[in-house]
């Protein structure tokens, strides 16, 4: 992989913003882990799961409303990964080490693996955030161009039409492949994976055995192949869309900021960390409760990325802060008012970046 460095050596943004958040909780005397918001859609989101999938082994239902509760099952499959996975592997569930492992777990019981999610997630992407030939989240070349130094091919005229397709069958690529290629490749796109321990190795394959054994085999036994395969692609086609779209509205929009690494031994990113952050991230619909809830807080990625660590619930009362810090350095913070909105902002940045370049990249 190529050194990727930051010029910390005067982070005074940071060390105001941190000044200014920690006095935020020294003040309201209140943790930095997850309160009763987050524990209460945890008593919400894993029953309504379970209840889901036990209803339509065992109850005789209609079609239609058969194929209703499992676009239902997608969406709170989702909706956990978002709240309850992505605050344990961050360590921001509880103030427990142990809870936090427990409840990152969710991750597995949807298909995929903590231990690598982690370090692609919290380690690479978290560090290196929109740093292209770094960052595994914007490394989908050539199927997709997501920034300016990604060499263009024709079929990206397209991809602001066709990536619809591969959100939709992300979530079953992420268990099916891009796990296994990980493991097997002890690497996640340029970057060596952490050495995984024993425990690592055997939860791997275990958790993969149950998935096939809860998401496959038992489904087959009970309702045979056909309903199953229908179900399961109809389940796993709404999740790969809503977990795909939700973090490409988090740096993949307009006015969203890319470095180019890719290809270089060394590159040098003139901004402190905690800049880049607040440079390369964007926020959406902040006051949309229901979008807010449903997300698990990843609408305040800027937050989110400069404060991994802090629970979720906490991201609406901190967004003041971290604007009003960020106007006294001179710093844009990237925050589209609608879903919607950004959305379209999105799927605009896509066709452009489709469009061939005036210049030829590498």
């Amino acid at each position: 992989m190529s050194k990727v460095t930051f010029n910390n050596k005067n982070s005074v943004f940071y060390n105001t913003l941190k000044a200014n958040v920690d006095a935020y909780f020294q003040e309201a005397g209140i943790k930095k882990t997850g309160n009763w918001k987050l524990y209460s859609k945890t008593l919400i989101l894993i029953p309504a799961a379970v209840a889901i999938y036990i209803l339509l082994l065992t109850v005789t239902i209609p079609t239609l409303p058969a194929l209703g509760l499992c676009i239902v099952l997608g969406l709170i499959l989702a909706s956990i990964g978002f709240n309850v996975m992505h605050d344990a592997c961050h360590s921001s569930y509880s103030s427990k080490k142990w809870v936090n492992e427990v409840m990152g777990y969710s991750l597995n019981a949807l298909g995929g693996n903590a231990f690598i999610w982690k370090f692609k997630h919290n380690i690479i992407h978290h560090t290196y955030t929109n740093v292209d030939g770094v960052d595994d989240d914007i490394a989908k070349s050539p199927l997709m161009r997501q920034c300016a130094s990604q060499k263009w091919v024709p079929a990206h005229r397209f991809q602001h039409i066709y990536v619809v397709l591969v959100y939709a069958i992300s979530s079953f690529a992420w268990v099916a492949i891009m796990d296994f290629n990980k493991y097997f490749k002890q690497k996640v796109f340029t970057t060596p994976l952490q050495k995984m321990s024993l425990k690592e190795h055997i939860l791997f394959w275990l958790s993969k055995v149950l998935y096939m054994v809860f998401y496959v085999a038992i489904p087959v036994a009970v309702v045979g192949w056909a309903k199953w395969a229908i179900a399961y692609a109809v389940m796993e086609i709404v999740m790969g869309l809503v977990l795909a779209l939700v973090f490409q509205l988090a740096h993949v929009v307009e006015h969203a900021e890319f470095e180019a690494a890719a290809g270089m031994d060394h590159k040098t990113i003139e901004n402190e960390w905690a800049i880049h952050q607040v440079k390369t991230t964007a926020n959406f619909a902040p006051g949309n409760f229901l979008v807010n809830w449903y997300v698990g807080g990843l609408n305040y990625q800027i937050e989110h990325h400069l404060f991994p660590r802090i629970s979720h619930v906490h991201y609406p009362a901190l967004s003041p802060i971290v604007q009003q810090t960020c106007k006294e350095f001179n710093i844009f913070y990237n925050s589209i008012p609608t879903m919607s909105g950004s959305i379209a902002s999105h799927f605009r940045m896509m066709k452009q970046l489709g469009e061939k370049p005036t210049v030829a990249m590498a």
